[in-house]
């Protein structure tokens, strides 16, 4: 593929291009030139859009796909494509299909199905075999078949033990363990965050406690096993503080939070929709502005979709039984940008890279090609028309977002609109 991306502005602080408005010529997957203007001279393809800026290629580190078992909700293929749409040249998968990816087997089956693509899909391996927090699942055979990670997908690990003993063994071979923050004994039947308006509502809550308990209870664990942990998607305040304090303790651990989570809060319940039950569930205003203030200082290290495809049986229901969970990736991007400059939702879009062994490249001549291509300044309101999922469970729909994506280059291949 010999391409010429031209007038774009480059978005990368490792560049020495940073901030500047440049030609990028592309051969066969490789940046040969980058510089103020390039004659086309070989007659390549030109890439040229409204305000184009382009990054290195984005990654989110929480990525929810059907397939196998569920592909009503969304398939492999399908799920790349959305992805690759809405900006992302490389996604972890999360094991949370049927069967459960807890071997070396269901881990090259994934690796497979995503040959090929532009984007690069990454498995994170069950923790547990079948996710139950029973048994180790077969953590050192589905490293060497692909797998970056290891956690159980919003279940929380029960037996503090287990999880002890999983930070201890994969420290042998540098794994990274993911713990989901919660203490279901607290959580009992609560489905929405505990406080003002779940009392007014009628419904039944989660305390901040259930998080906070657990992120603590964690938190021990490693700085005895001194592990290797992430601990995906928290809430609340005060697992911010817990967090803090054990970065300052130099703990190996490191932390995302859910774009929804920074965005939204638990006045939207208002309506009773269930695009709005999620887990970790949107909490208050204080929570809110806890979560963005720790992304700017650092505290959180990166931020993700969370992006969990819900069929519509198992969404448009009955609040009380509707399935938690919600699409991101196509608003990822617009989301951020309604609360941090440019500069730091990119950098939060690339920050989990290095965390999860993913190669950061920079844009520079002489590298292979990754880049993320957008308008960092059109403002629109999100819509069915801009969902690319086969599921349509955005809790994002009706809102007002900033900036568009035009896709992406990877290599040699490209996906744009």
């Amino acid at each position: 593929m010999n391409l010429i991306i031209s007038s774009a502005t480059i978005v990368d602080s490792s560049s020495k291009y940073h901030q500047k408005t440049v030609d990028i010529q592309i051969e066969n997957g490789i940046i040969t030139k980058i510089a103020a203007t390039i004659d086309n001279t070989n007659d390549y393809e030109t890439i040229s859009y409204e305000n184009l800026h382009v990054s290195q290629g984005w990654f989110d580190s929480s990525v929810s796909f059907g397939e196998p078992g569920y592909e009503e909700r969304e398939t492999i293929e399908n799920g790349l494509n959305t992805a690759a749409q809405s900006g992302f040249t490389a996604v972890a998968v999360n094991p949370n299909a049927y069967p459960i990816a807890d071997t070396k087997a269901d881990i090259s089956f994934l690796k497979t199905k995503a040959l090929g693509n532009a984007v690069e899909l990454h498995p994170i391996g069950a923790l547990t075999k079948n996710s139950e927090s029973v048994d180790l699942a077969e953590l050192f055979d589905m490293k060497n078949a692909g797998a970056i990670a290891f956690g159980d997908y919003q279940k929380a690990i029960k037996n503090p033990n287990l999880l002890k003993i999983a930070l201890l063994y994969a420290d042998n071979f540098d794994g990274l363990i993911l713990s989901f923050p919660q203490e279901n004994q607290i959580v009992g039947k609560g489905i929405v965050n505990e406080g003002y308006n779940s009392t007014r509502l009628g419904l039944k809550g989660i305390p901040s406690l259930a998080e906070e308990l657990q992120v603590a209870r964690d938190l021990f664990l490693l700085e005895y096993t001194k592990g290797k942990l992430h601990i995906p998607t928290i809430s609340t305040a005060k697992s911010v503080e817990l967090l803090r304090n054990a970065k300052q303790k130099g703990l190996n651990v490191s932390c995302s939070v859910a774009i929804h989570n920074l965005v939204l809060s638990d006045d939207e319940l208002e309506g009773f929709d269930t695009h709005y039950k999620v887990l970790p569930p949107l909490r208050t205003h204080n929570d809110q502005k806890a979560l963005i203030e720790a992304v700017k200082d650092g505290t959180i290290d990166m931020v993700t979709s969370d992006h969990n495809p819900i069929d519509i049986e198992h969404k448009k229901v009955e609040f009380d039984n509707a399935m938690y969970g919600t699409i991101g990736l196509e608003s990822a991007f617009g989301a951020l940008q309604t609360l941090f400059s440019t500069e730091k939702t990119i950098q939060m879009l690339t920050a989990g890279k290095e965390r999860f062994g993913i190669e950061k490249t920079s844009i520079k001549e002489g590298q292979k090609a990754n880049f993320t291509l957008f308008n960092p300044n059109k403002t629109y309101t999100f819509s069915e028309a801009h969902i690319q999922s086969s599921s349509h469970n955005s809790a994002f729909l009706g809102k007002e977002l900033k900036g568009i994506v035009y896709g992406i280059i990877r290599h040699d291949q490209k996906v744009l609109s």
